[in-house]
């Protein structure tokens, strides 16, 4: 059933790492009321799927171009639906996102960005961690290495590690030995690195080594690709410093 056209619109969401039920209750409800949806079929779930309860029509785009989907969305919104373009993660990390709102934007059709739970921090969560640790790093980075998308030279893996902060690599496991290689420049050989695979799914599986170790622990577990690796010392078994959040000695504004 179309929406009034005043309210038709595109909305981008975030399903989560793998696990359908790590989609957030405002995507859940945007999938129960769509007229039309479509999916990055070669990386979205399909069991994500079944939360549709108003008989959309759902389409898969893993086979289309940029300009098939755009026209797609364009049209249905024309014609008064509601259409949910479904990512996987969360829209704003590697997700093609910019591109298909820019078409949006020039041709006036309204949209909106549904956050989502990244497999940067499903992987967290399967390792039990804190990305950031007082004492150790307040900083996390998102990178990837050079695959067919090029990354500038200043974002070099080697130029990263330097700072000494939290490292989450993205779709660079089938690259593991040029990722210690580069890790290694600026990390000691001990460093924490730990390798997630497909987290958050029924056969999520963790490997854990350090720089000096963990290409070869992840080669031998035959990971090779959908793998988040994570590198830094507040991954490890260092406790850090606890926060001032809960420390008895720190007042704010709810404790004297």
């Amino acid at each position: 059933m179309a929406e009034n056209r005043d309210n038709a619109k595109v909305f981008f969401v975030g399903t989560g790492p793998g696990d359908p039920e790590l989609i957030t209750v405002r995507g859940m409800n945007l999938l129960k009321t769509a007229d039309l949806v479509i999916y990055a079929g070669s990386l979205v779930r399909e069991k994500v799927l079944g939360y549709c309860e108003s008989s959309p029509e759902i389409r898969n785009s893993a086979s289309m171009s940029l300009g098939e989907i755009t026209s797609l969305m364009v049209e249905a919104v024309r014609a008064g639906k509601k259409v949910v373009r479904l990512h996987t993660g969360d829209p704003s990390l590697y997700g093609a996102l910019r591109e298909q709102a820019d078409v949006l934007e020039k041709e006036g059709v309204a949209y909106e960005v549904v956050p989502g739970v990244s497999s940067a921090f499903a992987s967290a969560a399967a390792l039990k961690r804190e990305l950031t640790l007082p004492g150790v790093t307040q900083t996390v980075i998102f990178t990837r290495v050079e695959g067919r998308t090029p990354v500038p030279e200043k974002e070099r893996l080697s130029l990263l590690a330097a700072h000494g902060a939290t490292i989450c690599i993205f779709l660079s496991v089938a690259m593991m030995d040029e990722v210690v290689r580069e890790l290694s420049a600026g990390y000691p050989q001990d460093t924490p690195v730990a390798v997630v695979y497909r987290a958050s799914w029924e056969d999520e599986s963790v490997v854990k080594g350090t720089l000096s170790d963990i290409a070869k622990k992840v080669a031998e577990a035959g990971i090779n690709r959908q793998a988040m690796i994570i590198v830094g010392q507040a991954i490890g078994d260092n406790p850090g410093e606890n926060s001032k959040l809960y420390d008895a000695g720190f007042s704010h504004g709810y404790r004297e």
